[in-house]
């Protein structure tokens, strides 16, 4: 049994998120401030008439932020009654993963990753780690 998944990039590593969470991925040109968000929330942003906030991935990694360029997209996600962007550096691909494929990250991934990375999967040449989304945007106030 296999899964699809959305496939983006963040400083040049592959990350991925189960397709039933994301609702789209759009083109990113930048974001309105919202004064006192927290820092790696860039702003907010109208996709298909709804105000969503974004959160740079980069930023939330701990990682400097990017300019943004013609690849930049926004992963537009949904858990539970929350919808959350995530700025990434390039995302176009959706790949159906065996279930099987992925496994628990090393110990280090988890120290390190602050938990954001659950699991890893070896894809041909390819390393895919796959976020917990919960994690990544727990702490952003979506403001509905």
């Amino acid at each position: 049994m296999s899964a699809l998944h959305v496939v983006f990039e963040v400083a040049g590593a592959e990350y991925a998120l189960p397709a039933s969470e994301v609702l789209a991925m759009e083109s990113y040109t930048g974001a309105t401030v919202v004064p006192g968000a927290a820092p790696y929330v860039a702003g907010l942003v109208q996709i298909r008439g709804r105000v969503v906030p974004v959160v740079d991935l980069r930023v939330r990694f701990g990682m400097t932020p990017k300019e943004v360029d013609l690849d930049s997209r926004v992963v537009v996600t949904q858990l539970g009654e929350r919808t959350v962007a995530l700025l990434v550096d390039r995302a176009r691909r959706v790949v159906d993963v065996p279930a099987d494929s992925f496994r628990p990250p090393p110990d280090i991934v988890v120290e390190q990753a602050a938990g954001f990375v659950v699991a890893v999967a070896r894809l041909e040449d390819r390393l895919l780690m796959r976020l917990d989304l919960a994690k990544v945007i727990g702490e952003v106030d979506h403001g509905e």
